[in-house]
């Protein structure tokens, strides 16, 4: 026992010297040898590569839950929080770390050698079964909580909860009473198609930690800060500048970082102190950079890996998922662009020249090539029959030798190798959150909640498809706050799909609408991450920011709908088909609806608005996208006129001052 406190207390001097860097170190060094694994394990048959992987899948779940709760603890762990807050408790930290690690990798090997004999033969669970299951899911949960926050570990606790007390609930919620020995183990940790290292947890290895290697090794190549600089060049002669640079950069940044936070922090620090500089107010600066950060995620070809497992579980191709993210994408884009436009306008904001810092240079130019090659070869893959994964080892083999064009990477080759550990970490950051959602997927697979909800659910709405989306779309946003969009996607499409394709919507289309309003909880109060984020980079309120992030970007809110009434806004046959006639027609009306609710939320188009033509902009707006078609056109006629009415006004007002 004497030497158990001397060791902790040496190795308490050995970390708080080098205060969180050496809990960093060793986790780094983890990630780095869970990505090479990864890539090894998607690794395709190509050119004189030869195949190596997949590693069979009991060992893989295994190694990957072991390493990825090893890392979170290094990284993140209790014994770190301690070295920041009270090191006073220290030591007992570090004792409860070393536990979770240990535990961990125990319950790891057991799973493998388990389930490898239930698939040998006949097979009894024992009371041990059970526990490991318990501490299994305890784990994931707590770190879960530590990482990402208390929403979606809360809803896993209560989902275990329901599993063992259903049977005492009214109907609709009763269900048979389960076994802590005979289905507990089975229905939540034993299996490879549910539970916590089920099939989701395997399609999350092989598919999309390929993509977030993919995404980090980019950040340490410097192509971002070259995106940045490139979006301002683009805009330096729109009235807007910064926030339309903001607008542009952050969606090309945001479709490879996935995390709304990320994405404001990493552009947010370089664009929001120049649209301030430019007169636009603390508040509308963060708020017009966290729409445009939480964007990234529905922008292709990444969208935050998403579109990957979005494939992979509609067994659909990876193009056809892209091919029908990009119109609902561009249109929530050009409704940010009008907004800051009519921003500029009410302000009365010149044009302005972009500074030193914010220029072109030689070194940027081949950065952006590296990434359109990097995005070329993805595209490239895919077209000759390779899948998504294929794709993301593909890539990220050509960045390695394509990132020495960079300039960041001659100066310090090791950037690549902490590219590559960096995305290691962040990849076992998400699968705490993806083992918490194989949770709830047990509960829901064994009890069979999802279509009882759905058929109480249809009866209730009286098959009305609108009611249901609303409701799906009120739960989704609920569900998302503060949690990780694809968690959050995966949560909420399990529980409400059902229900969705039971009214009519096709798999894709349920899918889509869902994963938008998982991304919009980022910029819905009161738990708006992302604005939060901007709002502390800008100086601004908080809740003020979030709700004008809230108003800014409502196309994320609009065009859900109205892809699922018009699904051929999705360009591909999967949803059903789409006609060319039918595609004009809602584009156009699209666009006219997003300019007259930009600028009756603004207040100002070509000219000051006042309140009675607002409240007729918002009516309009909402008139052009019904579905009857002598409503719409005289809506869309009325919606023009309006517009040009204003246009002249403003004209006649500027001859007036100048003659």
């Amino acid at each position: 026992m004497r030497a158990l406190s001397q060791l902790v207390k040496f190795a308490e001097k050995l970390v708080g010297s080098f205060q969180i860097n050496l809990g960093e170190a060793l986790a780094l060094t983890i990630g780095f040898f869970m990505a090479v694994g990864a890539l090894i394990n998607a690794l395709p048959s190509f050119w004189i590569i030869p195949k190596i992987g997949p590693f069979q899948g009991e060992y893989l779940r295994a190694v990957m839950m072991a390493f990825g709760v090893s890392v979170v603890v290094f990284s993140t762990g209790f014994a770190q929080l301690s070295l920041s807050r009270d090191k006073k408790y220290f030591s007992l930290a570090l004792i409860f770390d070393a536990a979770l690690i240990l535990t961990a990798v125990g319950i790891a090997w057991d799973f493998a050698v388990t389930t490898i004999q239930i698939q040998e033969g006949l097979f009894f669970f024992e009371e041990y079964h059970a526990w490991i299951t318990f501490v299994g899911i305890c784990i994931f949960t707590l770190l879960c909580w530590r990482i990402w926050g208390m929403p979606l570990a809360i809803f896993a606790i209560i989902m275990v909860a329901y599993y063992f007390t259903g049977q005492h609930l009214p109907s609709l919620l009763s269900i048979r009473p389960m076994e802590f020995i005979e289905n507990f183990p089975e229905d939540m940790w034993y299996n490879l198609n549910k539970g916590v290292i089920g099939l989701i947890f395997e399609i999350v290895i092989f598919t999309v930690f390929p993509f977030i290697i993919f995404g980090a090794m980019l950040e340490a190549t410097g192509v971002g800060a070259s995106l940045i600089r490139f979006a301002f060049s683009l805009t330096k002669n729109t009235r807007g500048g910064p926030a339309h640079a903001a607008v542009l950069a952050s969606s090309l940044f945001g479709t490879m970082s996935g995390v709304p936070v990320a994405n404001v922090v990493g552009t947010g620090v370089l664009t929001i102190p120049l649209i301030k500089r430019r007169g636009f107010t603390p508040t509308f600066a963060g708020a017009v950079e966290a729409t445009a950060s939480t964007g990234g995620q529905i922008m292709p070809p990444i969208m935050g890996a998403a579109a990957l497992i979005m494939a992979d579980t509609l067994q659909i191709s990876y193009l056809v998922v892209i091919t029908a993210a990009l119109m609902p994408a561009l249109f929530y884009y050009a409704s940010l662009f009008f907004t800051v436009t009519f921003e500029a306008r009410r302000l009365d904001i010149k044009t302005g020249e972009i500074g030193e810092e914010m220029a072109v240079t030689r070194d940027d130019v081949i950065n952006l090539l590296v990434l359109f090659a990097a995005v070329m070869v993805i595209i490239t893959v895919l077209l000759n029959g390779y899948s998504a994964s294929a794709a993301g080892v593909l890539v990220v083999l050509f960045l390695l030798p394509a990132g020495f064009f960079c300039k960041e990477v001659r100066a310090r080759p090791v950037n690549l190798v902490i590219g590559m550990a960096k995305g290691g970490t962040q990849f076992s950051k998400l699968l705490m959150a993806i083992g918490v959602v194989g949770v709830v997927l047990g509960v829901l697979s064994s009890t069979g909640l999802p279509f009882r909800l759905a058929n109480a659910i249809e009866i209730l709405m009286g098959h009305s498809l609108l009611i249901a989306l609303i409701v799906t779309a009120i739960t989704a946003i609920v569900f998302g706050m503060g949690m990780p969009t694809l968690p959050a996607y995966l949560t909420i499409i399990l529980i409400l799909g059902p229900t969705l394709t039971k009214l009519g919507l096709s798999l894709l289309v349920a899918h889509m609408f869902v994963f938008y309003f998982g991304c919009a909880s980022s910029i819905t109060p009161p738990v708006a991450l992302a604005a939060y984020a901007g709002a502390s980079i800008a100086g601004a309120g908080p809740m003020r920011t979030g709700l004008l992030a809230l108003r800014i970007g409502a196309a994320m809110f609009i065009v859900p709908f109205v892809f699922a009434f018009y699904p051929d806004l999705l360009l591909v046959e999967e949803v059903g088909g789409f006609e060319w006639g039918v595609l004009i027609s809602i584009s156009l009306r699209l666009l006219l609806c997003l300019w007259l609710l930009a600028s009756a939320f603004s207040g100002y188009d070509a000219r000051k608005i006042e309140w009675p033509e607002i409240v007729l902009r918002l009516a309009l707006a909402a008139a052009v996208l019904y579905t009857d078609t002598l409503i719409s056109t005289g809506a869309v006629v009325l919606g023009v006129a309006l517009i040009g009415y204003n246009y002249i006004l403003a004209r006649r007002s500027v001859a007036a001052s100048t003659a």
